[in-house]
């Protein structure tokens, strides 16, 4: 493990939908709870909600919620070009960016998560912890938007498991 980065890490994946509809998937708060959160909300800088289609800009802050976890993520909008590149951060200072690219009639999602510490704590509950996390929600973000099957556990009664 001497060469490992535990700062940072990059994962891939391919989806068979357009780049717009994968741009609004991140950074709408109706399209974001289809296949990653129960609730989300986007505010703007003056701290006014944003409306569930409308796209969260650069400065803007989003309070999440996922389903069957009473803890909750709040964070600020880094990078927000509309297009292909959404950024914010998340797990305290670390940062996600994903980017999509068109490729072979589909969408490559590339998401880095950065600036992770280097504490113990952080290396297992950031560093391989979300490595985890965002692995399955990529796999159900495809999931949703090619078949249309949302992959997350929502039945208190089935805890902790793969897919919450």
């Amino acid at each position: 493990m001497e060469n490992f980065d535990w700062t940072s890490f990059t994962i891939k994946i391919a989806v068979k939908a357009n780049i717009e509809d994968l741009y609004q998937a991140w950074a709408t708060t109706g399209a974001i709870e289809k296949w990653f959160l129960s609730e989300a909300d986007y505010q703007d800088t003056t701290g006014n909600k944003i409306d569930n289609n409308q796209l969260a800009s650069l400065n803007d802050t989003y309070f999440w919620r996922w389903f069957l976890y009473a803890e909750t993520e709040s964070g600020k909008i880094t990078e927000a070009n509309g297009k292909n590149t959404f950024a914010f951060t998340f797990a305290g200072n670390c940062v996600v960016t994903v980017k999509l690219s068109e490729e072979h009639e589909h969408t490559v999602v590339t998401l880095t998560q950065s600036n992770i510490p280097t504490d113990d704590d952080s290396k297992r509950n950031i560093r391989l912890g979300c490595h985890n996390g965002w692995s399955f929600y990529l796999i159900n973000l495809k999931s949703v938007y090619e078949g249309g099957l949302d992959l997350r556990n929502k039945d208190n009664r089935f805890k902790p498991m793969l897919n919450n």
